[in-house]
């Protein structure tokens, strides 16, 4: 069935414009589609301004319900397309479901439609840069391969029509996305899972469930498919017991051993196995893969290097959402003296490693933290004892603690790692942990 026949004249409701262009993409696709559109978000009009100029043309073709849900929307509507922001426990999405309507996302959409090859990552750590690489090695070989998924940067929706059927198709997927692929019955043809750690679980009941969200990047795969799994990581062996069907290949074999001369940190190492892999299994001979190591791209907001002088180095590392991304670009850097920037919006995770790891690496000093429900959970992690010749740095103004940190790194002697790694959401004080990076960059971009 074609996209056409799937949605002409049937009444879709997409629950959830936004801010970030997948619902701006997810609309004027349905609508090109000949769906009839209703959008229902609660934000307000006035919130949503930018996003429905954005919409141009096609607003005045939809149905806009803004500032609340009605019950009647999601009882007269065919299709509910979810945007990943929406819990899946949502009384609205029960209503609509008790209500006859099928539940898609743009992911489900997007492989329900898409003919090219793809390739499918997930994962807690390293989706992004992973999906990236990827990429670059596969336009060695396709230079028409396109990069899509969980960015505001190129939604699934958004390039699915200008795509050939022909060149591979990286999509990098997030367990939100993955909650309602089944609805497509199709899968990637080849899947990875980087690994698995806490994460999200202010909206999961716990790991497994997350975990098992994650697995439904697999659940359609054939026989002829391929599924790359983490040896080293422990949520391995749960994927292994749901018996997937495609052919199973661990990452971390002996690849590109080589490689480890890299200052890109263990983790990234692991990733760069991963997406070599990937592109290899699409058909990139490993020749190409190990001459476009030479050129790989710096991926933005992990662990990037936005400045770097003779005594002071300055990473914006704003997509460490969780604590093990921040252990992880310590585990990097600890060579230098590290001052670190974290703290922001709890996920329900524990702290406990991080701050065994902050301990090592971390003089109290050079701990400088942003106020916000994550950071009153770091705090109790840090003993009294860590801060026994010194009080806690703890900033309400992310500003002001910018200013407080950089003088601090400048006016202390011997090179410096000044590290913007949260470990926790954003939501208190940003839009996300994009606006958040961004504004870190603008303040140093503003005084270099």
């Amino acid at each position: 069935m074609t996209s056409k026949e799937f949605l002409t004249n049937k009444k879709v409701l997409v629950m959830g414009l936004g801010l970030l262009g997948g619902g701006i993409a997810t609309t004027k696709w349905l609508v090109k589609h000949g769906a009839k559109v209703t959008v229902t978000d609660l934000k307000s009009r006035a919130d949503l301004t930018g996003s429905i100029k954005a919409l141009g043309s096609v607003a005045k073709k939809i149905k806009l319900v803004l500032g609340r849900h009605n019950e009647s929307d999601f009882k007269n509507n065919q299709i509910i397309v979810v945007n990943p922001a929406v819990p899946k426990e949502s009384l609205y999405l029960k209503i609509a479901k008790d209500s006859g309507a099928t539940l898609e996302n743009e992911a489900s959409l997007f492989f329900r439609f898409c003919k090219n090859p793809t390739i499918g990552v997930t994962g807690t750590r390293g989706k992004t840069t992973t999906v990236n690489w990827t990429l670059h090695f596969l336009n060695q070989k396709y230079p028409n391969s396109v990069l899509t998924g969980n960015s505001s940067d190129s939604p699934m929706l958004g390039v699915l029509d200008s795509l050939d059927e022909k060149s591979p198709v990286v999509v990098e997927l997030s367990s939100w996305h993955l909650e309602l692929l089944p609805a497509s019955e199709k899968a990637p043809r080849i899947a990875v899972i980087t690994n698995i750690y806490p994460d999200h679980l202010n909206r999961y009941r716990d790991i497994t469930e997350y975990a098992q969200a994650k697995a439904n990047i697999f659940k359609h795969q054939t026989k002829d498919d391929f599924l790359i799994l983490n040896k080293k990581n422990s949520w391995t062996k749960f994927y292994l017991k749901q018996k997937p069907t495609s052919k199973i290949i661990f990452s971390l074999s002996s690849l590109l051993p080589h490689l480890s001369h890299f200052d890109i940190g263990e983790h990234n190492i692991e990733n760069l196995k991963t997406a070599s892999l990937a592109a290899n299994l699409a058909g990139v001979d490993w020749k190409l893969i190990k001459k476009a190591v030479k050129t790989l791209p710096q991926i933005k907001f992990r662990q990037e290097i936005i400045l770097k002088d003779k005594n002071l180095t300055i990473v914006n590392d704003t997509t460490a959402t969780s604590p093990d991304a921040t252990i992880a670009a310590l585990n990097r850097f600890s060579k230098d003296e590290v001052v670190l920037i974290t703290g922001g919006t709890s996920k329900n995770l524990e702290f406990n490693d991080w701050a065994k790891s902050v301990k090592k690496y971390i003089k109290p000093e050079n701990l400088f933290l942003l106020d916000g429900s994550a950071t009153k959970k770091m705090l109790d992690s840090l003993s009294e004892k860590y801060f026994k010749k010194t009080r806690p740095q703890l900033f309400i103004d992310f500003y002001t603690l910018l200013t407080s940190a950089l003088k601090h790194a400048k006016l202390t002697k011997g090179k410096k790692i000044l590290l913007f790694s949260p470990s926790a959401a954003s939501f208190e004080k940003f839009k996300n942990e994009f606006d958040r990076g961004e504004k870190f960059n603008q303040f140093f971009k503003e005084r270099s």
